[in-house]
């Protein structure tokens, strides 16, 4: 895989800066409904500390045991970036004092983790391919949360989140733009969602990350490096980057140094903001945690993830673009999100072969997504199923529908919720193909524009098409084009 070098730059007065970009990603473990060590729930949105057991709490005695389930994702998700499975890893323990971090320490991985170096193919515009590096994935358990604005002169802690399973993953310092971070960011997250690994969920926070940003004169050794942290969007991250990698361009110019700090981003102002210093990368003393064995893992248990594996985003891109004959564009969009296509190759299956893949992914793209956004839906939660999409494609291709009245049945489906057929016979929408009742109409079109006629035949004949709109118009719309183009063309002669 080729790897191609960004050209974005930003302008300085001394000339052009590059910017030097790696993301830690932390994905929250949502395929298992526990915590990493403990057996409490872990759905969003619950009551403050009503998903605590003792050892979320650090309760004296209460020792860790690892959940199987989340070491399987982390191990199916490293699978899935093409990333080096360590066979034998282990637990440390970060120790750090905060309000929210109950046991006075995280757990975590640091020198031995599950899962090694892999990487993820990002296409940041058109034509543009480029491979990002993983370092690494190590699992760790979240801390709880403070809040501050429940009271005038304390802070709360909720502990809902402690011991929640993470997987930190790193990449590489091989960004070169906002715009390549973005794309690496909606790829790593439609990769976890086809995988079932963690749900993607930014907003909600089970996915954030932690941007890395330094400048440096191209061609240069890295300069120093910022951090800010828990950026909860896209668009966040890029627009933190941006203001970040201007800031630092600014500070160097003007004779300045930049300092290694945690920085916090204020989405309302579009800024990040100093948060503490960090002169040393790992100044959490970490050592191995005595509780907890190493993880060994055996073949089998690799294999048996590997095996679990859907098919994932780029074989679906190109086994839709080989095998069904959609479009390289059609075929992204429809493989970005898995909920996108599962609902596509739900259509096909209920299509039963009636209905071709191209006019299917064309009525799903256009059609049914512009009648989402218009709507505020997602896919899940279309108006439309897979059935009902395909039973109205099918109306078209056996020629009941034409395709203007396939659009104003599509309009009374998401409305009503109804079958297309059956909308079709209560409403009498059924397109004719009578020649006897469409030749009466063109007699009519012809005869009312008999100076058109003679323009026509003159060699306007652009005027073809306002022929068959008039005919169509006359005939309610419910008249196949098919028949009504041939009649028009013999009576035009």
């Amino acid at each position: 895989m080729t790897t191609e070098t960004s050209s974005y730059r930003i302008q300085g007065a001394t000339g052009e800066w590059e910017v030097v970009i790696g993301l830690e990603v932390h994905a929250q473990i949502t395929a298992s409904k526990a915590k990493l060590f403990s057996g409490a729930a872990t759905a969003f949105g619950a009551e403050p500390n009503a998903q605590v057991s003792l050892i979320d709490a650090a309760m004296p005695g209460m020792l860790p045991v690892p959940n199987r389930e989340c070491i399987r994702q982390a191990v199916r998700t490293g699978l899935a970036l093409n990333a080096r499975i360590n066979r034998w890893s282990r637990f440390d323990r970060k120790n750090y004092f905060y309000a929210d971090l109950p046991q006075g320490y995280q757990i975590s991985q640091l020198y031995h983790p599950l899962v090694g170096e892999g990487e993820i193919v990002i296409e940041p515009a058109e034509g543009e391919v480029k491979t990002v590096g993983i370092e690494r994935i190590h699992v760790e358990q979240d801390a709880g949360k403070l809040m501050h604005d429940q009271h005038p002169t304390r802070s709360y802690v909720d502990l809902n989140r402690a011991g929640v399973a993470l997987m930190e993953i790193v990449s590489r310092p091989d960004m070169r733009s906002p715009a390549e971070a973005g794309a690496y960011l909606r790829k790593l997250r439609a990769i976890l969602r086809y995988v079932g690994s963690c749900d993607g969920n930014m907003e909600e926070g089970s996915m954030r990350a932690d941007v890395n940003v330094s400048v440096r004169k191209p061609g240069d050794a890295f300069g120093t490096r910022t951090e800010t942290k828990n950026v909860n969007s896209v668009r966040f991250v890029m627009q933190a980057i941006e203001y970040e990698a201007s800031r630092q361009v600014d500070v160097l110019e003007s004779g300045g140094r930049v300092v290694q700090e945690t920085r916090l981003f204020d989405p309302d102002k579009g800024e990040t903001r100093s948060m503490r210093s960090k002169e040393d990368a790992h100044d959490y003393r970490y050592f191995p945690d005595p509780d907890l064995l190493p993880l060994e893992l055996d073949e089998a248990f690799v294999e048996d993830c590997r095996a679990s594996l859907p098919e994932l985003p780029d074989a679906k891109r190109q086994r839709y673009e080989s095998e069904l004959g959609i479009s390289a564009y059609q075929a992204q969009v429809l493989t970005a999100e898995a909920e996108t296509a599962r609902w596509f190759e739900a259509l096909l299956a209920a299509g039963e072969g009636k209905v071709a893949a191209k006019a299917a992914s064309n009525w799903l793209i256009s059609d049914l997504f512009g009648a989402l956004n218009r709507l505020g839906l997602g896919i899940d939660d279309s108006p439309v199923s897979p059935a009902q999409g395909a039973a109205l494609l099918g109306l078209v291709a056996d020629g009941t529908l034409s395709g203007t009245l396939a659009k104003q049945v599509f309009e009374i489906m998401l409305e009503t919720r109804e079958d297309p057929l059956a909308i079709v016979e209560a409403r009498g929408l059924k397109q004719t193909s009578d020649t006897g009742a469409i030749e009466q109409a063109v007699d009519t079109v012809l005869a009312a524009n008999a100076d058109k006629v003679e323009q026509y035949k003159a060699g306007k004949t652009a005027l073809f098409g306002f022929f068959v709109g008039q005919t169509m118009k006359a005939m309610g719309g419910k008249a196949n084009p098919q028949v009504v183009n041939e009649i028009l063309s013999k009576r035009l002669g």
